[in-house]
């Protein structure tokens, strides 16, 4: 059953508010799109886990720059290995490339810096800059090596909903590199993306 906010004023607004699917929290498969524009953009050595594949849609898009894709969730979407909790993970590997639940991306940052050898990278809303908090704690710590915001907008759907309208979030790579310098880079990704995956 679909949230009837969903149908604001008539018409569908799939960001306007982002809500868990029935079948566990946040559930929102990542458009190839959007991960084409990070390999394009960010070179990748080694094994790559993808810690909260879902479907497996990113995955898919990952194996065409690595032989080796980890693909792992908390639930069962079908695809991946399912029980394993990002959060509480030990799992040391090369890269760490996911879209992770909103509720938990702070988590997900704290995780990733230290279990990640080279790269780890978030998709994120461009707003997860801001905040005292965050400041304060994750970005203090453990600034992005690169911040690659998205010129297009992505849209996020529920599993199974069609897909309709354009979104209205601006959303950004963050990249922690252990091999580039402690400073931050903003970059833009190129239009184009979005019409030549979709």
């Amino acid at each position: 059953m679909t949230d009837a906010t969903y149908h604001l004023n008539g018409g569908f607004k799939p960001t306007t508010k982002r809500f868990a699917d029935l079948e566990g929290p946040d559930f929102f498969p990542t458009p190839a799109w959007a991960t084409h524009a990070l390999i394009d953009n960010e070179a990748f050595e080694g094994e790559i886990w993808e810690s909260a594949c879902g479907n497996g849609a990113m995955s898919k898009v990952l194996e065409t720059v690595s032989r080796t894709v980890i693909s792992s969730d908390l639930y069962d979407r079908g695809y991946g290995d399912v029980g394993i909790d990002f959060l509480d993970s030990h799992r040391s590997v090369e890269n760490i490339v996911t879209n992770p639940p909103y509720n938990a991306a702070e988590g997900f940052v704290r995780s990733g810096v230290s279990l990640a050898k080279r790269k780890f990278a978030l998709l994120l809303r461009l707003a997860f800059l801001e905040g005292a908090n965050r400041a304060r704690t994750i970005f203090s710590e453990h600034p992005p090596s690169r911040v690659w915001v998205f010129s297009e907008r992505i849209t996020f759907y529920p599993a199974g909903v069609s897909q309709q309208g354009s979104g209205t979030t601006a959303y950004a790579w963050f990249v922690w590199d252990r091999a580039a310098p402690s400073r931050t880079e903003l970059k833009w990704l190129k239009p184009g993306y979005k019409g030549r995956y979709s």
